[in-house]
């Protein structure tokens, strides 16, 4: 536990609140990718794309890659020099101060538990009713994806190890299969000659005057709104660094392992875009299915070989619910341990038994089932739910971008990563990106998912008020000098000698 004299002191730190440093180099690539997940993100939002887009908005894909991929960049570096678990909560409460810090740590909360819902729902709205041969209803969505937020939450609490474990593995999977997929999927095709690459460059049901239009004040054109399907799937790369306490030599091998992820997802993705696309059929008729990729996949592989490709994207959407669950209970567990998230006294406490945060895991868990709740019986909740999960990542990169961009001389040296001369210019890009992608939002259908981060950061704001009146202001509120990046490092050194 952690002892505090008074309120506002420098808490000590004891055994129980030690994580075990076991994350594996393959193990922390696999969170970034596990996170990111291309068949969980193109499966929850190809069909959207095609209602908003048409076929030629998969086209955007490559332009949020290299966007995306310069941002991992920029945090890479950060986690280089502050490898400490809670990242954007972490990286703002030292390099601005506190209070922001915490308003950046709520939102990082506030999308984790999100997206959390929008990915485990992806299971039960998009892949198991052509799995299992049934109609998909919000009633029967609703208690799946809530069963498997249990299964997950039990996972994490029992063994990190074994959930590490189990990621690293559905991660092969994932590799392996979304690969073979993409060949069997151009092969039958090409077989079949089913191929139509005339879909690559087609509108679909979507009017053609227009489409590349920046679009007015409240509106966005058709082909900038497909942006949403890189802008969804390539995110939560930086959840290696949220578990960078736990991982061997973090300095070196966070970094790596968020770009790589990132390029490689960004290359498969668009080879699986490309031909899926090219075996859509008649767009216009598949741009009002809830489960577009899965009826491709189903009349071209047919039911056998196709269910049993969609068994590997339930292992790969359960893959990533199981690491945003497991990111969100380490950020939880980091505000806690520095006295700065409600409830803290009981959700810092580190198992002694299992060496787990097991009670932040199940408080994770429970929020996950309230948003699920609030979203479930609404018409539209899919779109709802990543259209959330996609503006809270925004705006958490492009304050993290900027964080870096006015505080990179004043940062700690690097122990194993740098952009060297190319930090401008991929900072350049970076920005350029974010400002982009963010002012995607000003169209009027994201209206409910603005309301939610407003809703959310007014909750937030209220706590925030609460712990500065009883913490005598913000001077109080000072940062807990309890983990140094040298004393990180040093117990990293630490531990590589003793191994």
């Amino acid at each position: 536990m952690t002892i505090a004299t008074k309120p506002g002191s420098v808490p000590v730190q004891t055994d129980h609140d030690h994580l075990k440093r076991d994350v594996t180099p393959f193990q922390s690539f696999a969170v970034a990718f596990g996170f990111v997940s291309i068949a969980t993100g193109i499966f929850t939002a190809y069909g959207a794309m095609l209602s908003t887009s048409g076929p030629m908005g998969i086209w955007t894909w490559p332009v949020v890659v290299i966007g995306q991929l310069m941002v991992a960049l920029i945090i890479g570096s950060l986690a280089a020099r502050i490898p400490v678990t809670g990242y954007i909560y972490q990286w703002a409460s030292r390099l601005t101060n506190p209070v922001f810090g915490w308003i950046m740590g709520w939102i990082g909360f506030t999308f984790l538990a999100v997206v959390l819902v929008a990915v485990d729902y992806t299971i039960a709205s998009t892949v198991l009713p052509v799995l299992l041969s049934y109609e998909g209803t919000a009633e029967n969505a609703w208690w799946i994806t809530s069963l498997v937020i249990i299964a997950q939450a039990v996972m994490i609490a029992f063994s990190t190890k074994f959930t590490q474990k189990f990621n690293a593995v559905a991660v092969t999977i994932q590799l392996i299969g979304m690969i073979g997929l993409v060949v069997l999927l151009f092969g039958v095709g090409a077989y079949n000659n089913e191929l139509d690459f005339s879909n690559l460059f087609s509108t679909g049901a979507i009017e053609q005057e227009g489409y590349y239009s920046f679009g007015a004040l409240t509106s966005v054109g058709p082909w900038i709104m497909g942006t949403l399907l890189g802008a969804f799937t390539i995110v939560g790369f930086e959840s290696a660094a949220n578990l960078a306490e736990e991982t061997r030599d973090p300095a070196r091998v966070v970094p790596k392992a968020m770009w790589q992820a990132v390029l490689s997802l960004g290359v498969i993705g668009m080879l699986f875009l490309l031909a899926v696309t090219a075996l859509l059929g008649d767009p216009t008729a598949l741009s009002g299915s809830a489960t577009p990729i899965a009826d491709v996949i189903n009349r071209v592989l047919g039911p056998i070989l196709g269910n049993l490709l969609l068994v590997l994207v339930v292992i790969s959407i359960f893959s990533c619910g199981l690491v945003i669950l497991l990111s969100g209970t380490r950020l939880v567990w980091a505000m806690s341990r520095d006295e700065r998230f409600p409830g803290w006294q009981l959700w810092h406490r580190i198992s002694p038994t299992l060496k787990t945060p097991v009670n932040a895991t199940v408080f994770m868990a429970v929020v996950g089932q309230v948003i699920l709740a609030l979203f479930a019986k609404q018409t539209d909740a899919l779109f709802a739910l990543f259209s959330a999960a996609t503006l809270l990542p925004a705006i958490i990169y492009a304050v993290t971008v900027l964080i870096y961009a006015f505080q990179r001389k004043n940062l700690p040296p690097s122990q194993g990563f740098r952009l060297g001369a190319w930090e401008t210019p991929v900072l350049v890009v970076a920005i350029v990106w974010l400002a982009f992608e963010l002012a995607i939002f000003r169209d009027a259908s994201f209206a409910k998912p603005w309301s939610y981060v407003a809703i959310m950061f007014a909750i937030g704001v209220v706590y925030l008020v609460y712990l500065l009146a009883t913490r005598g202001g913000t001077k109080a509120l000072k940062m807990p000098d309890m983990i140094s990046v040298d004393a990180i490092l040093d117990a990293d050194k630490g531990d590589e000698a003793l191994r």
